[in-house]
């Protein structure tokens, strides 16, 4: 209709004409007009909110009492899209409070999460506060889809429709626009709209490199004789298909290969994808081994990305002792619940030729001095002063106390390699078997843990270990100790004098031959899922600050 009143436009009045006549009288004769609230009967809330600002309707019994809307303050943009639908709430409740405090109000908003925030377990500074405000009110959050939510959600964002159209005539656009929810807002009184098309350098480079490459030069040629079926020239450029060929000059693969790999809209893919990438568009001699190379080389995929590789490294068998007791290795158990006796852990110590072992309960804020008194007392008395003790960087082992006790007894302290729990492989199987020992007592004969250690330390003691081929009581003293189950009397056998030593001599031995076959089968195991890697005298290698498996959560701390 305002185009039939412009001049040099001729006045004919058309259906579509008489359609939007008939329209505006009817709003013209229909306003909308706000219903006055009544005592009784609840309110209903209606809100939303945009990166733009606040929406929110007050109706009670299906009719529109108040409207109200607001942009966001500088702050509020920066606010999650959670707090930000919360906030909108709050706005509805601080501006309808006359209506609403003492009255039940349902409140409709199309963050589903909002439905849970009454049992939300974490809430930041913000939400408590607000949640203070909320309680003072009789009202209930649900979930309403933001289809259905037309008029809150038209309250809270600009509309974007008539300046598409003032702008473009392209409907596609304007429907695609509007999905996106992109908004075009022109800087001064007077907009424009104007198109850029940008053309690749790169293809003119390598278009005036390909004649300076013998082999691409030799394949020009031959084009014309057909010869090359394959090869095909198009818009002065040379093409394998419909992939451009590269020469070789490696100022411009090496710009192909860092485009592909670590710009902004690439982020270091690997190796497979960043060639199937490049080779829909490219095409040189030896593309795939050069990606592989390129990525092999990258230090920042070295350094982020998982490895899905075979560990590197063959396994290497720690040395078998010579006698029972030399080399001992030691590993804490903690995180059990306080015995009587107020201990939480268990000190293990096993020895590596015979496999025994003892569990002695400790508490976590024992001292180094009181750990001290405890090795000495259980282990020295018994056994003397081991050679050389195997355990991990636990700080009470890396303590100067434990290490300058260590060093005057003339004791090694082996420690373990970091995230390379097989270098104390022997410990960790100990309290694998111990924790599942504990477990099984726990539900058969109830009880304090404390109270079944003794017996069960005996039980492992005296239970057959397959490494060595019979029982570590057997190994340390000869015989296996007598139970229950086991009815051989102490008087049965009789051995004296040399006998003896030679009997203990002949059965260490027997468990080094036995230990050396086991650890033989236990490398030829492990090797099979690793790979052989040797490094030089100044080789520069990465150090892992991660466990290699399991998964690492950003928010979790580490070293």
């Amino acid at each position: 209709m305002i185009e039939l009143l412009r001049r040099d436009v001729p006045f004919v009045w058309a259906d579509q004409c008489e359609q939007s006549f008939q329209e505006l009288k009817e709003r013209l004769v229909t306003a909308p007009i706000l219903a006055i609230p009544s005592g009784a009967g609840g309110y209903v809330i209606y809100s939303d909110a945009s990166h733009r600002g606040l929406g929110c309707v007050l109706m009670q019994s299906g009719k529109v009492i108040a409207y109200a809307s607001r942009q966001l303050r500088p702050h509020e943009k920066n606010y999650p899209t959670h707090d930000l639908e919360l906030a909108a709430i709050v706005f509805a409740l601080k501006i309808w409070r006359h209506y609403l405090y003492g009255e039940t109000c349902e409140i409709f908003i199309d963050h589903q999460s909002l439905k849970y925030l009454f049992t939300q377990k974490e809430l930041n500074m913000r939400q408590r506060r607000w949640l203070e405000l909320i309680k003072d009110y009789d009202l209930q959050i649900n979930y309403h889809p933001g289809k259905a939510n037309v008029v809150a959600d038209a309250l809270s964002r600009k509309s974007s429709g008539n300046l598409l159209y003032a702008l473009t005539a392209q409907e596609q656009l304007i429907r695609e626009m509007e999905q996106l929810e992109i908004e075009v807002i022109p800087r001064t009184e007077h907009g424009m709209m104007a198109a850029l098309q940008a053309r690749p350098a790169l293809i003119d480079e390598i278009k005036a490199k390909q004649m300076e490459d013998p082999n691409l030069k030799k394949i020009h040629d031959e084009i014309p004789e057909g010869k090359r079926p394959d090869f095909t020239i198009r818009d002065d450029v040379m093409r394998y298909g419909n992939r451009i060929c590269v020469p070789n000059v490696e100022e411009i693969r090496e710009r192909i290969l860092s485009e592909a790999h670590g710009s902004m809209y690439a982020v270091h893919p690997g190796g497979t994808k960043m060639y199937r990438n490049i080779r829909e568009i490219y095409w040189w001699p030896g593309l795939k081994r050069e990606v592989a190379e390129y990525v092999a080389r990258c230090l920042t995929c070295q350094r982020v990305k998982a490895e899905h590789q075979r560990p590197s490294g063959l396994l290497q068998p720690l040395p078998i002792p010579e006698w029972k007791w030399e080399i001992v290795a030691m590993d804490f158990v903690r995180g059990f619940p306080p015995s009587k006796n107020s201990n939480d852990g268990i000190w293990v110590i096993v020895d590596t030729l015979t496999k025994s072992a003892h569990f002695i309960p400790v508490k976590n804020k024992f001292s180094m001095e009181k750990h001290a008194e405890l090795y000495i007392s259980e282990i020295v008395r018994l056994h003397g002063v081991p050679v050389a003790i195997i355990n991990d960087r636990d700080p009470r082992f890396e303590s100067r106390f434990w290490k300058s006790m260590q060093a005057a007894m003339g004791t090694k302290l082996n420690f373990s390699t970091t995230f390379h729990p097989e270098t104390d492989g022997q410990s960790e199987r100990v309290i694998q078997i111990l924790e599942d020992m504990l477990r099984v007592c726990a539900l058969d004969f109830k009880g304090d843990w404390e109270r079944h250690l003794p017996l069960i330390e005996f039980s492992y003691n005296n239970g057959f270990q397959t490494s060595i081929g019979m029982a570590p009581y057997e190994a340390l003293y000869g015989r296996k100790c007598r139970s229950p189950i086991c009815w051989e009397e102490v008087g049965d056998r009789k051995l004296l004098g040399p006998e003896i030593v030679q009997l203990t001599t002949d059965k260490v031995q027997l468990i080094q031959q036995r230990l050396k076959t086991a650890k033989s089968r236990y490398k030829s195991y492990a090797d099979v899922r690793r790979k052989k890697l040797e490094f030089q005298v100044g080789d520069y290698v990465f150090l892992r600050v991660s466990p290699s498996k399991g998964i690492v959560r950003f928010e979790n701390g580490g070293n």
